[in-house]
């Protein structure tokens, strides 16, 4: 919490010492000028926000009030889908209601603010993608030894700690974004993201795109690598398993996981590794990659993650029809 208090005391600071005053205000220009496609868009971000948040919500009900589920796996989920709610509602509601009111503005300081908790909560999805390969890894190739290695305290400090990173890294952006002047108002994106925002600055963005080179190739690739490595070794693990019965399961799991991480980490590559030009083909496909890793891999993670798991599924509908099991006497 004093992270987050500090981001809104340090952008304070930086509007009242700044070359920027309170009432300038960026527009988001990504999405479709059109009245027809605004309605569909609209119809359609309310639908996968509302299925994303619901989805996500009751994943971490069904955790929390089933103690069968009190395992490190489930705890991990349970923070993922917290995390994509945050994720999720730090970009949609604003888009919604700029859809709905034909208003595309948003202030200096709420861009700033939407800026700073989006790489924080989007951040967090890739630690704690790389964290819940590791812990299936630990699971598959080392059993006897899981619940020493991956116990509830570790667990909990690993959590932390990748609180502690996102936020540090999420401040690090957002200040040296602060010190950006800005030539024009219209941001090519539905949102406030790095990118979008060094393009319509007008000041020396060097040092703020090697920074994003540098900080955003560790948090996004070493995560990568370590997801990688860990399906390998469970791959390897698996192919050694007698009972074809449990390769099969295994590979079905492994390999829906995989498509979920394939999918956020190739639009969050392209958005933020690769340059793209200021052409309108190239801000469409930015906006495209976009609407990807910010809401359709989160409405997809509680499918993914959840429905095929038995355990998942009998928690849910336990939960639905308000039985919960708090005590294991239960």
């Amino acid at each position: 919490m004093g992270l987050t208090q500090g981001v809104f005391s340090l952008t304070s600071e930086l509007l009242e010492g700044g070359n920027q005053t309170s009432t300038f205000e960026f527009l988001l220009w990504g999405l479709s000028e059109q009245a027809q496609q605004q309605h569909i868009l609209f119809l359609l971000f309310l639908w996968m926000y509302v299925v994303t948040v619901a989805g996500n919500l009751l994943i971490v009900l069904a955790i929390g009030t089933d103690t069968h589920l009190h395992t490190p796996m489930y705890f991990f989920l349970a923070s993922l889908s917290c995390t994509d709610i945050f994720f999720t509602s730090t970009t949609v509601p604003k888009a919604l209601v700029n859809i709905q009111t034909q208003s595309r503005s948003i202030s200096y300081a709420g861009c700033l603010a939407q800026l700073y908790f989006f790489l924080t909560f989007g951040d967090m999805d890739i630690f704690l993608l790389a964290v819940m390969a590791y812990d299936r890894y630990v699971a598959i190739c080392h059993p006897l030894h899981y619940m020493m290695i991956m116990s509830l305290h570790r667990c909990a400090v690993l959590v932390t700690a990748c609180w502690t990173l996102t936020s540090l890294v999420a401040m690090t952006h957002t200040f040296l974004i602060s010190q950006l002047s800005f030539c024009s108002k219209i941001i090519p994106d539905f949102f406030c993201d790095l990118g979008p925002l060094m393009k319509v600055s007008c000041s020396d963005t060097q040092v703020n795109e090697l920074v994003l080179l540098f900080l955003g190739g560790t948090v996004i690739l070493i995560p990568f690598m370590l997801i990688l490595v860990s399906y390998v070794r469970i791959v390897s693990a698996i192919l050694r398993a007698p009972s074809a019965q449990g390769r099969r399961k295994a590979f079905s799991t492994c390999g829906s996981h995989l498509v979920v991480v394939a999918l956020f980490f190739g639009t969050v590559i392209r958005a933020y590794l690769c340059p793209s030009s200021s052409s309108s083909n190239s801000v469409e496909e930015d906006t495209a990659a976009a609407v990807m890793y910010t809401v359709v891999t989160p409405l997809l993670n509680p499918f993914i993650y959840s429905l095929r798991n038995k355990d998942m599924k009998a928690a849910v509908v336990r939960l639905l029809k308000g039985r919960v099991s708090f005590s294991q006497g239960q």
